[in-house]
């Protein structure tokens, strides 16, 4: 097959001798890991496992088979108010607060799911998403359209008001989602490998590099969303920034075999 871009051709040729026909072969994995599969991959394409927000691949962003969504990264708040001294409470009051208890784990809170907002407006819990003109995000709580029953023995009265910024990423700058975004995805591209119904891979396709003004533009229509999974017992804050397949098959340029 010719391709003219010698990075893409090197990451093709890789995919077709150690991957494409495969099926991932975890059983040295941690079984509990829901990443097993996509460590395999990476290990079979030579990638390095590594949290210094690259591109994994000859400048591209390698993505493994999905069901349904795919993640940009685990790209926590640069503000937390569990963190600011000013409210005085820890990240188990957070979870207190603004979390729900899940009935499938003995009732172990957890901010996910329900608690976490969406771009369409305020939640039940009072949290809506804020998007400024310098494109930070804001998760903003309002007492008074929190519309849980125990709502004033949950929140501290301190936090009792409006328009109060629970957790904030920067939009711009160091530590920002604009560098997390452009150096991860607006070097080369990105990759990602497919499996047909049995787990077998049987492609890999090419997207465009993503800047961050397309990045961002994609949250403010809700087609790039936040998923958290941050629960009681566990450190991780799980801060995840993903899109559903429809969204990276719609932007594919390329896939080998073609």
């Amino acid at each position: 097959m010719a391709i003219e871009n010698k990075n893409r051709r090197k990451i093709v040729e890789l995919y077709m001798k150690n991957v494409h026909g495969k099926r991932p072969d975890t059983k040295n994995f941690n079984q509990r890991h829901d990443g097993k599969q996509g460590h395999w991959l990476e290990d079979a394409m030579g990638s390095k496992r590594d949290a210094d927000n690259k591109p994994d691949l000859f400048g591209y962003e390698l993505k493994n088979h999905t069901r349904q969504k795919v993640t940009f990264g685990d790209w926590s708040p640069n503000y937390w108010i569990f963190t600011d001294h000013d409210y005085g409470i820890t990240r188990d009051d957070f979870l207190k607060i603004f979390g729900k208890p899940n009935k499938k784990k003995n009732n172990r809170l957890s901010w996910s799911g329900e608690p976490i907002p969406n771009i369409r407006g305020t939640n039940s819990f009072g949290v809506k998403i804020t998007i400024y003109k310098n494109n930070d995000i804001a998760f903003v709580y309002s007492h008074s359209k929190d519309q849980r029953s125990n709502k004033s023995s949950l929140v501290p009265k301190k936090m009792q008001v409006e328009n109060l910024i629970i957790a904030k990423w920067k939009g711009s700058g160091k530590n920002s989602l604009m560098e997390k975004v452009e150096k991860k995805f607006n070097v080369k591209g990105w990759a990602k490998c497919s499996q047909n119904k049995d787990g077998i891979y049987n492609s890999i396709c090419f997207g465009d590099p993503i800047p961050f003004e397309t990045w961002i533009n994609h949250v403010k229509t809700g087609e790039i969303y936040y998923d958290s999974g941050m629960y009681k017992g566990n450190s991780r804050n799980y801060c995840q920034w993903r899109a559903n397949n429809t969204f990276w098959n719609a932007r594919i340029t390329d896939r080998y075999p073609e």
